[in-house]
């Protein structure tokens, strides 16, 4: 690619939302969209089964806005959403952001460099908590920031190769989708139910495996900062992500394997929550606030992920899992036949 390609790259930002209660964050996040030093091509709000949401965002919004309003034409979810998304979009480099986040001036600039090189098929970036209450709980490890959507520590920092990238905060290829098609329905959030995820994971494994030579990359210069709620701060919150993590991943793993699947996962068991318990007890110790309470947490959270996978796991095994499906994407602004 010329440099002159590089730069005419084009990018639409895909926004999926399910409800009112967000409307003020929708509203943020799509001003946040077209306050970008490298103006995106087209923001798509994808409303996720609600009528009056989608009435109310189409008298909001005019296409000639740059915005447009579309229902997910496919199951209730948030992976069926984006696949609507990317069926409808226009431009060359897809990015995702989550409906209660807002992103920084720079944010598709950095995505938009990364793909300088043609091998690059998917650029992450760093996701910031804005926490309810004003700061951290005392109690809530670091290690631990996925479980609200944000990036966590043990993350390797500046740019780098990674795995796969996280979904509230991504950006890909649209080639990458005919190469492996889209999101796996079955697999990910609907709305207010068990918070399940690994819908990214998933998918990047299964282009890794179509296209040996891709490159996926998160640049931590590409930053979103991400509401967290009230209800989010409170271990009951916590221990529920952490379980449903655990299901997820044993749907990643029957899709993709244990190897793939686990193989980020057990740097991070063996390597990151160790060091992190280490300074929780440190701090205890030294009598800093908290440090008890995330020693504990990072204890519990692996529990309640074990538990999980292992549930998920036998379930998978007597043919009870829940069913996902991969979708191709259609060009023609409709989704596929699940595969």
């Amino acid at each position: 690619m010329t440099e002159s390609q590089h730069a005419r790259m084009t990018t639409s930002v895909v926004i999926c939302v399910y409800t009112e209660e967000r409307w003020t964050d929708i509203l943020a996040a799509v001003d946040s969209v077209r306050a970008q030093s490298r103006p995106a091509l087209e923001t798509l709000l994808v409303v996720d089964h609600n009528p009056a949401l989608l009435d109310r965002l189409t008298r909001e919004y005019k296409e000639t806005d740059g915005v447009r309003v579309l229902a997910n034409r496919g199951p209730r979810g948030l992976s069926a959403g984006r696949n609507t998304g990317i069926a409808a979009a226009h431009g060359e480099i897809l990015a995702f952001l989550d409906d209660d986040a807002v992103a920084e001036r720079d944010w598709l600039r950095w995505f938009v460099a990364g793909y300088a090189d043609p091998d690059v098929m998917a650029v992450g970036g760093r996701t910031e908590p804005i926490w309810a209450s004003g700061r951290r709980p005392a109690w809530f490890p670091e290690e631990f920031d996925w479980v609200v959507g944000c990036t966590y520590k043990g993350l390797p920092p500046g740019k780098v190769r990674v795995r796969n990238v996280l979904g509230g905060n991504a950006s890909f290829r649209r080639t990458a989708f005919d190469v492996a098609g889209g999101f796996a329905t079955g697999i990910g959030r609907d709305g207010d139910k068990r918070p399940l995820g690994c819908e990214e994971t998933e998918l990047c494994i299964r282009l890794s495996r179509a296209r040996p030579d891709a490159v996926l990359l998160v640049d931590d210069r590409a930053v979103i900062h991400h509401r967290v709620p009230a209800g989010r701060e409170r271990f009951a919150y916590f221990r529920t992500r952490t379980y449903a993590e655990g299901l997820s991943k044993a749907l990643v793993a029957r899709s993709v394997g244990a190897g793939k699947g686990l193989e980020s996962e057990r740097a991070y068991t063996s390597k990151v929550l160790p060091a992190g318990v280490a300074r929780g007890v440190r701090d205890f110790v030294l009598a800093r606030p908290g440090g008890a309470g995330r020693a504990g947490a990072i204890v519990a959270g692996v529990a309640a992920a074990a538990g999980g996978y292992v549930l998920g796991s036998l379930r998978t095994r007597g043919g009870n899992a829940a069913t996902f499906s991969v979708v191709e994407i259609d060009r023609g602004d409709a989704l596929g036949e699940a595969a």
